[in-house]
Order: structure tokens, then sequence, then C-alpha cells
């Protein structure tokens, strides 16, 4: 899709230099856990409270205010100030005119909080990274533009957009990936952390857009088999027959799936794969009730910190320790090894890096609030 300049506008604001992109070839993504930085205080501006909320499977609004505006005041959003909130506005209203689906929308303002932390910056003598300059961090001598027409932050974004739509599958891509394809950075694998936060900030801004997908030219929520603009989507479409914490089973950390034998098993995001094992004696047999553990299962480290795990695989996982995988590539197969009384998967999400109890939060809540709902029949 080749996207067109729309007009100029905006004027160029200043303030602390984070981030500035040094040119290269595209450098292949490494350092597993390097990328994903710790959770903290901006995981619960975040996520929030996820343990003691009721379900709210399809009850979130997924984009549907519309054009947003760029005047007016806008209120702090975690370590953002208003100025630089009014920043990833401007780069979502120049999505939304140019008819980008809002997956980039979070791409655009996820890479422009790692280059220059939502600020658009000015040269800044001897600390500048050659001549880059701007939102993006974009270089004249590199063929951005001229610095005036960089330093605005409609033309930037339009700049980042025109190239990122060029990027064969770039909807699919990992952020990091989509993302570094655009910029040729250094730092090939800082994008990543930036996805929960700019995630939010699309929310916030557009009332949910980032859980939706674009069909047909319209908003909608993204369904089972869909990745929403969070980059996140069910690992199976299937009904909740066990959920979180109830009180009959409140040591029960995730949510049960019931979906049939052999059903493919899907990585709810994309991240590194951080166990791929059996952890009862033999997985080579169904399990039962009195049988302790997962059985075959795979845990993947998401940005933030985020944890995911899927339990009693039927068989050996498709995927091995240090396996980076796509938000919707099949991991595995539903089985019932383990601590099963029948075939199903058994799904959790942790926070903050902690793959004991203490991390774990409710799926439901969680996997709704990225707009890809659970108990979706297929």
């Amino acid at each position: 899709m080749k996207l067109s300049p729309v007009p100029l506008a905006s004027a160029p604001l200043r303030g602390p230099h984070k981030r500035l992109v040094k040119p290269g070839l595209i450098v292949a993504i490494t350092a597993v856990l390097a990328v994903l930085c710790c959770g903290g205080a901006i995981s619960a501006i975040i996520f929030g409270d996820l343990t003691n909320q009721s379900s709210l499977a399809n009850s979130l609004s997924c984009g549907g205010r519309g054009a947003i505006s760029v005047d007016g005041e806008f209120d702090r959003m975690g370590p953002y100030g208003p100025d630089q909130v009014r920043n990833a506005a401007v780069i979502i209203r120049t999505g939304q005119d140019l008819q980008v689906p809002p997956r980039g929308w979070v791409i655009a303002v996820a890479t422009a909080m790692q280059e220059s932390s939502l600020t658009n910056h000015g040269h800044l003598g001897a600390i500048n990274d050659h001549d880059s300059l701007g939102l993006f961090q974009q270089r004249p001598s590199q063929g951005w533009g001229t610095p005036e027409q960089i330093m605005n932050p409609v033309y930037s974004s339009t700049k980042f957009y025109n190239k990122l739509t060029q990027v064969p599958g770039w909807l699919t891509l990992p952020l990091t990936v989509a993302a570094q394809l655009v910029q040729i950075s250094a730092y090939p694998n800082a994008y990543a952390k930036h996805e929960p936060m700019a995630t939010l900030v699309v929310n916030q801004l557009t009332d949910g857009a980032a859980r939706s997908v674009l069909v047909n030219g319209q908003l909608r929520c993204a369904g089972f088999g869909e990745i929403a603009a969070s980059g996140w989507t069910a690992p199976v479409g299937a009904n909740i027959v066990s959920a979180f914490r109830t009180p009959e089973r409140p040591s029960h950390h995730g949510v049960d799936l019931g979906a049939s034998r052999n059903t493919p098993i899907r990585a709810a995001a994309s991240g590194v794969v951080i166990m791929s094992r059996c952890d009862v004696g033999n997985c080579d047999r169904d399990g039962s009730p009195s049988t302790p553990g997962c059985g075959w299962f795979v845990e993947v480290l998401h940005a933030e910190q985020v944890i995911t795990r899927y339990c009693h695989m039927n068989t050996r996982p498709h995927v091995n320790i240090g396996d980076r995988v796509a938000a919707g590539q099949v991991i595995g197969v539903v089985g019932t090894t383990g601590n099963s009384s029948g075939p199903h998967l058994h799904f959790e999400v942790h926070l903050d890096g902690d793959r004991s109890s203490r991390g774990a939060v409710n799926p439901e809540i969680f996997m709704a609030s990225k707009g890809a709902a659970l108990g979706v029949a297929a």
C-alpha cells in the first residue's frame, strides 16, 4: 500500500534526548531477555488489578470513537507528560487519516517512545547522532526529508507509515521486527519493551482501537483467529470450562479451555520460549486427576515480563527453549497429559516475570483487555 503525504501541521516540541538512531545493516533479532524490561510500577498502570475483577470478555470498546482530535488538553499517561501524549495523538491521527490499520498506530507509537520518548527533538549539538531529528529520529542525509519537514510530527509520522506499510507481512510481524525493518536501528531489540505502554496509549486515545482489527475499512473487536492491534490473540477457540481461582478451585491459577485433542495451540503474542518440557514422570500417556503437574507444557516470555503458560499438550511441544515465536504461531496441540481428567488447554498469564502463583492473574480479564477474548467458540 502506497501512502501519500498529508498537510503539514503542529509546532515542534523540545525536551531531553533519550536515544538516537544509527545507520547500518538490518541486524538479526537476538538477545532473548535483554529486550524485555521489568514491569514494576508501569505494570500496575498498564494492567491494573487483574486479579479481582469480574469477567469482561466482550464488554470492552474497540475503537468506537472515530478520528481523534489533537487539540485541547491531554493528561499524563504513565511516564509521558501532556506534550508527549499530544505527540502520540498526532502519530495516531496521522495513521487514521492515512487509513493505516490500528496495529500500525501501536507500532509507530512504540517506535517513537524508543527513539525520542515521544519528544520532537531538534538538533542537539555535540550529543546528536549525526543529523537525526524529530519523533522518529529520522535523518535528512538518509533521504527522510529536509530538517524542516522531519521536525513536523505529521510529516515524520507519514514517512514512518509509508515505509512500514511497504514491509511484507508487517501486520503479523512482532513489533520489534517491523519497527527495525523501518528504522534500521543500532538497537534492533529495543522496541518490544514499549509495546504494552503504546497499546495503553492507543486504547486511551481511541476508545480501545488496540483491541480491534480492521475489516473492510471498519474497526471491530478481534475474533478468534485474528490478531488484535495489541499483538495478542486467543490460543484456542473454545469455551472456558473451568475459571480462574473459583471458590471450588481456589488454587486454579489459570483457565481451562475445552478444546478437543490435537487442536492446535497458538502463541498468544510474540515472545521467547523460556520453558518447553514434560514436568511429570511420563508424558507418553494420558494423565489423570491424581497425576501432578502440567504434563507437556510451554511458557513464553513477552514484553513487560508477561509470561503465558500452556499446559497438558498431547505430545512434545513444537517449540524449544530460546525459540522466538510470533503471535498466532502453533506451538503444540491440545491433550490431557499431567494433572488432567480430559483433553483441554490449561492457560495461565503471569506478570512481572513471576512464574509462581503469586504472579498469576486472571487470563480472561487480561486477554479481554488485549482484544483477544477467551471463551469464544471457533
